[in-house]
């Protein structure tokens, strides 16, 4: 079910009213029967993978945490491979077999292994990390084992983070399905808030940009110059407001229940560094490859070229995560790729800003950082949204063709007219006003709450009225439910 719908107006006022008038030991049955309804909708028989692997996973927990030397680590083992096993075959199946035939047509005979004729079940990396957080902090005595098996199930399946995160810890949550949450005005206002941002970067900017980013992406050969730098920069915005929107109204409806989710963005474009722009984007995710992968393989407790491998091969397993295709390793590898380099060149870097005398007008040092960073982001970008790697190569080289058309003309060549390229950047210089105001109270949850009323209802008018009358009625999947 789509949070950009009807459909789901209809399910979110239905379910949050329900569970207000629940006693509090029916709610958790209340909210595991709406998220198991949540997720049918989409493909009722990918219920079947969920089920095998939260059954799985609860015994396992309890088994880890009654068990003694080597038997614990075996117990996390069964579950870590029947978790990772899922993912191997209904997302890298096909990927690792279509390379294999590859190979094998290159060397001179037949792959006699078929290809699988299945989808994808929306959202299975994150409820499967959800899911493999449990069990390892089980094991590592963070968290004590759930024996109560609907409120585990709730853990994995609540519907507002069940297809595309934040990706939370049982440390974070899995208390919260225990308490008694009382109706409270301050949370209904503040989870509306949230939503109202959401559905604002969703249907006003994410999609409207989607349009034209598209335009370009889809026919790579057709276009040269501005086109392909505005598309690319569309991009940029429409994959942050896509996901962080999915984010924003994920944290709202849980909020109105009472339940506290992680966030997840952090005004991410305003990084200085990429080491910083990875602690601001998808901070759920990055924060689980560090706690999980990075740091178990020795961080950077270890020799430098060990340690380089280690954030290199991280950010590489990253991409792979994000899809079975060679564009999303590429962008992982990149990343890799500029954090070991800034780490390299760390004392270069600080001798040429001396040199030039940034160090002395910080204003303009951190300004300079964060265009580059921001340009180096952009740059992955390309291999993130290509339909593949030589689309993505055929874009890079078309950037340079800058054309001396009109500018007018060059960008209705990517919007099918004028107001609708002005009202997508009317919406992204509202997005940033929204932005300076987080900052200025440091991403605090109680949004805009140190302004004055005037001001921040202002805001939040202006943005309903966007949504209702700017707002893309026929907007698509959210980007991140493909992963």
């Amino acid at each position: 079910m789509l949070f950009n719908s009807f459909q789901f107006a209809i399910f979110w006022i239905v379910v949050t009213s329900t569970y207000f008038l629940l006693p509090h030991r029916l709610r958790w049955l209340l909210l595991l029967i709406s998220s198991c309804y949540f997720y049918m909708v989409f493909k009722p028989i990918y219920i079947l993978i969920l089920g095998f692997t939260i059954v799985i996973d609860y015994f396992a927990g309890i088994m880890i945490e009654q068990a003694e030397g080597a038997k614990r680590k075996q117990y996390l083992l069964y579950s870590l491979i029947a978790n990772i096993g899922v993912l191997a075959v209904f997302k890298y199946w096909n990927f690792f077999n279509e390379n294999f035939s590859f190979l094998t047509q290159n060397l001179g005979f037949q792959n006699p292994i078929p290809m699988l004729e299945i989808l994808l079940p929306i959202g299975l990396s994150f409820h499967t990390f959800q899911a493999m957080s449990y069990t390892i902090e089980v094991y590592r005595g963070h968290q004590k084992a759930e024996t109560h098996f609907g409120i585990y199930a709730l853990y994995v399946m609540f519907y507002p983070q069940l297809v595309a995160g934040p990706i939370e810890r049982p440390q974070n949550v899995l208390h919260q399905y225990h308490e008694k949450h009382k109706f409270n005005y301050y949370n209904l206002v503040e989870g509306l808030k949230y939503m109202i941002i959401g559905f604002f970067k969703k249907v006003v900017i994410a999609d409207r940009l989607a349009m034209m980013a598209d335009v370009v992406y889809n026919n790579p050969t057709q276009h040269e110059g501005i086109p392909v730098i505005l598309a690319t920069f569309f991009f940029s915005i429409q994959i942050y407001c896509d996901f962080s929107g999915y984010s924003d109204i994920a944290i709202g409806t849980a909020k109105i229940m009472g339940f506290d989710l992680m966030d997840n963005f952090r005004v991410p474009y305003y990084s200085t560094s990429i080491s910083e722009f990875w602690k601001r984007w998808h901070i759920s995710l990055s924060t689980w490859f560090r706690d999980y992968l990075y740091i178990s393989m020795g961080g950077n407790r270890t020799s430098k070229p060990r340690w380089y491998f280690n954030l290199f091969f991280t950010f590489l397993v990253s991409g792979f995560w994000h899809g079975a295709n060679w564009t999303f390793i590429i962008w992982g590898a990149i990343h890799g790729f500029y954090l070991v380099f800034a780490i390299v060149t760390e004392n270069i870097r600080s001798h040429i800003n001396k040199a030039l005398g940034l160090v002395k007008v910080p204003f303009l040092l951190h300004f300079v950082q964060m265009i580059i960073t921001y340009l180096l982001v952009c740059f992955a970008w390309i291999f993130f949204r290509a339909r593949n790697v030589t689309d993505a190569f055929e874009i890079i080289r078309r950037i340079p063709r800058i054309s001396f058309k009109s500018i007018d003309e060059q960008v209705l060549s990517i919007c099918s007219n004028k107001p609708e390229f002005l009202i997508a950047i009317g919406s992204i210089l509202l997005l940033e006003i929204i932005h300076q105001l987080q900052r200025r109270e440091q991403y605090s949850r109680n949004i805009f709450g140190s302004y004055p009323t005037w001001l921040r209802w202002s805001v939040f008018y202006v943005m309903i009225f966007m949504i209702i009358l700017t707002g893309v009625q026929e907007g698509g999947n959210f980007i991140y439910f493909q992963f």
